[in-house]
């Protein structure tokens, strides 16, 4: 007779039987059993470092007054009402105006094409000796800064390597001293002066004429069409 595979049910109370044997062997039902009748309090809880609290204890210093204060009641500052102090202001101090720049006249480029063209005939028509270079007036040269960039090239090779004071004379031998700083290549302290006294404007067209080390010779022709010639020299400093 040909024996069925055993049920489902069977095979579970199989295994549960096996367990418990294996079980018995291991003692586990009697170590359960003790554990149970074992009271909560005969557990000792594991040891922990205790952790010491460090207490800081705020004492009150005296504060250490000069001799002369010591004998003194410390001043009581709530009732003392704050007083202002202000920084009188010097009569000599000098007030500085900002320039009106609204009137400035811009020179077309027409004009200031021919009062250039009209410079380089003058040029032609001067000694060849001498370094010469031709500056068209801008606007940051008569009313902004009153700064004269020169060309870099001549500047490099005629002019001196280091700052010099350069004297600027017209042709009534008038002195008009100015600062040149050579590393900015340009003409500064003087420049103002000199662009004043002239009343040079925007669009006129100077031409610098190198006579010496330091003296220049400028010829000024005017944007306007009035061609007003001006001769400038300045002896060696």
């Amino acid at each position: 007779m040909v024996m069925g595979k055993p049920s489902y049910e069977e095979y579970r109370l199989k295994r549960l039987e096996e367990n418990k044997k294996r079980m018995e062997a291991l003692n586990l039902p009697q170590l359960s059993q003790a554990l149970r009748k074992t009271p909560s309090n005969s557990l000792k809880p594991s040891p922990m470092k205790k952790v010491k609290l460090r207490m800081v204890e705020k004492q009150m210093v005296v504060v250490r007054r000069s001799n002369r204060l010591a004998n003194k009641a410390a001043p009581v500052y709530n009732d003392v009402e704050p007083v202002r102090m202000e920084i009188p202001r010097s009569g000599r101090c000098r007030v500085f105006k900002r320039r009106d720049l609204s009137n400035r006249v811009y020179a077309s480029d027409e004009a200031r094409s021919a009062a250039i063209e009209k410079a380089e005939k003058l040029e032609s028509s001067l000694e060849s000796d001498y370094p010469i270079f031709i500056k068209s007036m801008l606007q940051s040269h008569v009313t902004g800064g009153f700064w004269l960039g020169l060309p870099r090239y001549f500047c490099k090779e005629n002019l001196p390597k280091g700052d010099e004071v350069m004297t600027l004379i017209d042709e009534d031998d008038n002195e008009y001293p100015t600062i040149y700083l050579a590393r900015k290549t340009g003409l500064s302290g003087g420049w103002k002066g000199f662009a004043v006294a002239h009343s040079l404007v925007d669009g006129d067209a100077l031409v610098f004429q190198l006579i010496q080390h330091t003296t220049f010779k400028v010829y000024i022709i005017r944007v306007n069409g009035s061609e007003q010639r001006n001769t400038l020299s300045s002896s060696e400093s």
